[in-house]
């Protein structure tokens, strides 16, 4: 039928956004089924999902909206927020991101939907961007080792006190001192850690710390009112009673200000936010962390390092990764598998583009104008609380109720917090009329003070606001590549090349298993990019966020109505930070009701290395509940341990469907056991896209579980960060979710500490999993949750025969993802899971996750996005390998010569005038015919993690190394 012979409502339908995200038509879905021998979608779930879980009445979600009605709907919500000029401060700043940055970068798919550089053959752009941001962070903090970025301030700063504990000498210590002029919200997010850590906190003036015996302390500098310290004689007197001493810094001042490491700090951390990334109240933004050389293996986080690939090149990966949750599970030093590496990007982009000179222009002209502000408030008799400051001045009033409402009628926010008294912070997009309009506000109209004027004046007296010994003598940012690209064109040939170099969903599928890279449509991401919700600072007065709110309330009712939950915490930023708060409040919950000795966590041996990692977080002893030969939960053990711990069993962490992709048909009764014995149930949501329309956590009989919002709900990798984790909880747990120091939030707990530093953690990348909810609509989200398994049967369909698919659930089917078992192969050939993964590099895909659940298996899961020709593509790319796999094992190549052992091969192999191996240049670089229709080069060989880890090297290389 053409389109001319459709009424208008079919018309519309054709518009629909479903048929856009999931990528088989409904030709090919026919197709599939019949491949997998199923007559329908519904008969393949109703052979798939236990009809024990399944719901018993679809989503209450409205019908899909078309892309134009949604981003019209949502832009009418955004314009509710009113952006005012911030002069808030406290970690928060406004800031320019570069265009150059803007569109290439953060508007970019190439760089928002790579992957976690697991295969760093293929991600060397975004591990050289992450280089840079570890060495301008190194630069700035004047200490040695930095990471590549951890989630916020307050998180890194509670990192930083669980680093102290874990290195210092000061064994019997255990009070963190904190000291008074620390930002709140970090105060707040340190104190909740320390709690569940069993530390005492003591927050007092920073020169009382030298009298208390401690085992760490936490400075800002400067200050959260504006002061500027001189912190090196604390600092050294603190040592010398082994007191692990760390700096919250300010980003933006440490270019002009004598660096903490210079003052002798153990540790330095801060937010990279006002390098270029929006507020978006309150995140995601990349905190930065930096400490000395002998805490390496105790730093949190990950660590990019240069190594060697086998031609001797120099190559970057991740470093040191047996320190990580995924590998020591509840050894780990912390629970974080999330960076934000997007953020971080965009920071380390803006420091290369800017360069040196340019930040120091920056940096001075913010000190510049708050050395007139606060010169031309002076001179009319206000008194300021401090006489040293670098952007932040507190002015005390007697007025202040009278300014405030000034300021909110010139739509100007000041900070208000503070016992009489007003904080005025600025930035880089202040100008001389905000200074102007700033004296109105405290002086009244008529006041007579001209900005010009007191720029003169302090050019001819001089400024003081900055003692001589604390400004920055030391050079930053000598590296080349931070003195190389100032022009815009230099600019994005720069961005550009780095992003030739890595592979992402925009060239091709990447199949990892647990981690549902779907579509991040283009639909979804534009709002992230709205002034209406990128200018607003997250402590704002709630109701010039109108729009955030109903947006967020929106979000929260449609994430709970998905997971048969009660309520939920928009607050978590990551998943393991979800697994935290969810945690915690199971804690609280068996605290309010005398229970406090609950301290078992049953996690199952296929568990996520977060759930152990998370639980030590809060104080729990792990004890491993063992999987049958089937990859389920062994209900004999559980049953014997539950028992057997029922007096101080708290809870089981358990995932579903399960680590192994198949639906456990015992869930329910493993739910039933653990409470029947006192505990709570938390519910991983990694594998919520195998759920959503079909069953619940809620619905099988969960309590807790953290939503991966970069997962199931679209929010795109950003190439290791940004997350989002928020937590849906069962009405008896509502009480217990994190609260907020500065902004409170209504459906909770006052009392209640903060998981993050912002009250609803990353809000500016919700609006994509908002609009995903709204396009896809109930019907399309369990349809997109439907083809997510018809996908993953096709795919193990399609590769039985050539590997074993290593568990399957009822009627050999699996869920989402499925697991194909190299061991046997690996026996007969030495092939190994590595050189599969590596060799699909040279095929132009990712590869699946590998060794997890099981050592020398690979976890595919293809998701509802992936059209059945790319799904093909690579099912021929696997069963092209096992062909290759075939010729070692018969001796037709040997356990080197071939192509499996060499790859991934790269442009230099190719053009290597010396070529002498048994197999041709073409089969290395071309080894199917889909290959040369889009060819991706991986730029480096194989990279030697070994060489790396023992010849640790964290910082840029001089540049002439990679020649």
């Amino acid at each position: 039928m053409s389109d001319t012979n459709l009424s208008l409502s079919q018309l519309e339908q054709k518009q629909d956004f479903v048929r856009r995200h999931i990528g088989p038509g409904e030709a090919e879905m026919a197709s599939m089924l019949e491949t997998v021998g199923a007559s329908s979608l519904d008969d393949l779930i109703q052979q798939t999902v236990p009809a024990a879980i399944r719901l018993p009445q679809p989503l209450k979600l409205g019908e899909s909206q078309t892309e134009t009605e949604a981003l019209a709907n949502l832009k009418a919500m955004a314009k509710k927020n009113k952006i005012f000029r911030s002069h808030i401060g406290m970690g928060y700043h406004d800031t320019l991101t570069p265009n150059v940055i803007l569109r290439n970068v953060l508007e970019n798919p190439g760089w928002y939907t790579a992957y976690t550089p697991y295969q760093p053959e293929i991600a060397q752009g975004r591990l050289q961007a992450l280089l840079n941001f570890q060495q301008m962070t190194i630069d700035l903090t004047g200490l040695p080792l930095a990471s590549a970025s951890l989630l916020d301030e307050g998180t890194a700063a509670a990192e930083a006190m669980a680093l102290a504990k874990r290195v210092s000498k000061n064994k019997k210590a255990n009070l963190f001192f904190i000291a008074d002029d620390v930002h709140p919200q970090t105060i707040n997010v340190v104190q909740t850690r320390a709690e569940m850590f069993g530390f005492e906190t003591l927050v007092a003036p920073a020169d009382e710390a030298t009298q208390h015996d401690l085992f760490g302390a936490l400075l800002q500098y400067p200050g959260t009112t504006g002061a500027i310290t001189h912190l090196e004689t604390l600092i050294k007197d603190l040592q010398a009673n082994k007191t692990v001493v760390t700096v919250a810094a300010d980003i933006m001042s440490l270019v002009l200000l004598k660096s903490p490491g210079e003052m002798g700090a153990d540790a330095v951390l801060g937010s990279a936010q006002r390098f270029g990334v929006p507020m978006g109240y309150g995140g995601p933004h990349a905190a930065f962390f930096a400490t000395r050389d002998e805490h390496k293996r105790s730093l949190p986080g990950r660590i990019i390092g240069v190594s060697q690939d086998t031609r001797g090149k120099p190559a970057l990966r991740m470093a040191l990764q047996t320190r990580e949750q995924h590998i020591r599970r509840e050894k780990a030093n912390s629970n974080i598998c999330t960076a934000q590496v997007l953020l971080a990007n965009m920071a380390s982009f803006y420091a290369v583009y800017h360069g040196p000179k340019g930040l120091k222009t920056i940096a001075s002209r913010i000190h510049r104008m708050t050395d007139i502000l606060a010169t031309g408030l002076k001179q009319k008799g206000l008194a300021l609380l401090n006489s040293t400051w670098f952007d932040t001045i507190t002015v005390k009033v007697d007025n202040k109720d009278e300014i405030v409402k000034r300021a909110l009628a010139a739509e100007v926010n000041l900070r208000t917090d503070l016992d009489g008294m007003l904080g005025v912070s600025l930035d880089e997009t202040t100008t001389r009329a905000d200074i102007a309009k700033l004296f109105d506000i405290f002086l009244g109209e008529g006041h007579g003070l001209e900005v010009a004027k007191l720029d003169a004046a302090i050019t001819t007296e001089g400024s003081h606001s900055i003692p001589l010994e604390l400004l920055r003598t030391t050079d930053i940012l000598t590296h080349e590549v931070f003195n190389s690209y100032h022009s815009e064109t230099e600019m994005l040939r720069y961005i550009k090349s780095l992003e030739d170099k890595d592979l992402a969903l925009n060239h091709s599928m990447i199949s990892l298993g647990s981690c549902t890279m779907k579509l991040n449509a283009t639909a979804e991401m534009i709002p992230v990019t709205w002034p209406e919700f990128g200018k607003l600072h997250p402590f704002a007065p709630v109701d010039q966020a109108q729009g955030y709110q109903e947006m967020i309330n929106e979000l929260s009712d449609a994430l709970i109505e998905i997971t048969g939950y009660d309520n939920l915490s928009m607050q978590p930023n990551s998943g393991a930070q979800g697994e935290y708060a969810g945690l915690i409040a199971i804690r609280k919950y068996h605290e309010s009701r005398g229970d406090a000795h609950r301290n078992i966590c049953l996690i199952p041996s296929s568990a996520h290395g977060t759930n152990p990692a998370s639980a030590q977080m809060i104080g729990y002893k792990v004890v491993v509940v063992d999987c049958d030969k089937n990859g389920n939960v062994d209900l004999a053990d559980l049953k014997a341990k539950a028992a057997e711990m029922a007096e101080n069993l708290a809870c089981i962490m358990v995932t579903y469907p399960s680590t192994h992709g198949v639906y456990e048909e015992t869930i329910k009764q493993v739910c039933d056991i653990v409470h029947e014995h006192g505990g709570q149930v938390y519910m991983d949501g990694a594998n919520m896209n195998a759920q959503v329309g079909l069953t619940s956590p809620g619905h099988i009989g969960s309590d807790v579980s953290h939503l991966n919002l970069h997962k199931t709900f679209c929010i795109p990798h950003g190439g290791g960060g940004p997350g989002m984790g928020p937590i849906g909880v069962k009405s008896h747990l509502a009480p217990f979710l994190p609260n907020h120091p500065v902004v409170a939030i209504d459906v909770t707990g006052r009392d209640n500490g903060a998981v993050s530093a912002a009250p609803w953690g990353s809000a500016s990348i919700l609006p994509i999993s908002y609009m995903y909810i709204k396009m896809m609509g109930g019907e399309g989200l369990k349809k997109a949750t439907e083809v997510a398994i018809l996908n993953a049967n096709y795919v193990a369909k399609r590769l039985t025969g050539h590997f074993p698919v290593l568990y399957k659930g009822r009627n050999d089917r699996v869920a989402h993802e499925c697991i194909i078992d190299l061991r046997d192969l690996k026996e007969a050939s030495g092939v190994t899971e590595m050189d599969v993964a590596k060799r699909l590099n040279d095929y132009g895909f990712h590869a699946p996750t590998m060794s997890f659940p099981v050592a020398g298996t690979l976890m595919i899961e293809p998701t509802e996005s992936e059209a059945k020709a790319e799904l093909d593509r690579f099912c021929d790319a696997m069963i092209s390998i096992r062909e290759e796999i075939a010729k070692v094992e018969s001796g037709e190549w040997n356990d080197t010569d071939n192509p499996l052992h060499n790859a991934p091969h790269t442009l230099d192999d190719i053009c290597d005038e010396s070529w002498n191996r048994s197999y041709s240049r073409t089969l290395a670089a071309y080894p199917a015919d889909a290959v040369r229709r889009n060819k991706f080069w991986p730029t480096v060989n194989r990279i030697d993690d070994v060489f790396g880890d023992r010849n640790l090297v964290c910082s840029c290389p001089a540049t002439d190394t990679y020649r």
